[in-house]
């Protein structure tokens, strides 16, 4: 499912046009990256914790030609599913 799939489910199960549920889908999607930016966590009580997390630098090989790169640091987003959300699957 896409952004788009996904923003049709959201407007049907919530009985609103699709451009509102466009509206609604990118606020969230906005507000949390935002968060992350500002270097802020995002927590949702029973569906996912979002953080942001730094990787130190390291060594890498390249796979065409196997020569080693040193990969620098940076920070990467990540998220973890709560237990409850969890035992839905």
């Amino acid at each position: 499912m896409n952004k788009s799939e996904f923003t049709r489910v959201y407007a049907d199960r919530l009985g609103v046009t699709i451009k509102e549920a466009e509206q609604y889908v990118t606020t969230f999607i906005d507000t949390v990256t935002e968060c992350l930016k500002n270097g802020e966590y995002v927590h949702i009580s029973g569906f996912a914790t979002f953080d942001v997390k730094e990787k130190a630098a390291r060594e890498g090989v390249n796979p065409l030609n196997n020569k080693k790169k040193t990969i620098p640091a940076c920070k990467s987003p990540c998220v973890k599913f709560s237990k409850t959300y969890k035992n839905f699957f």
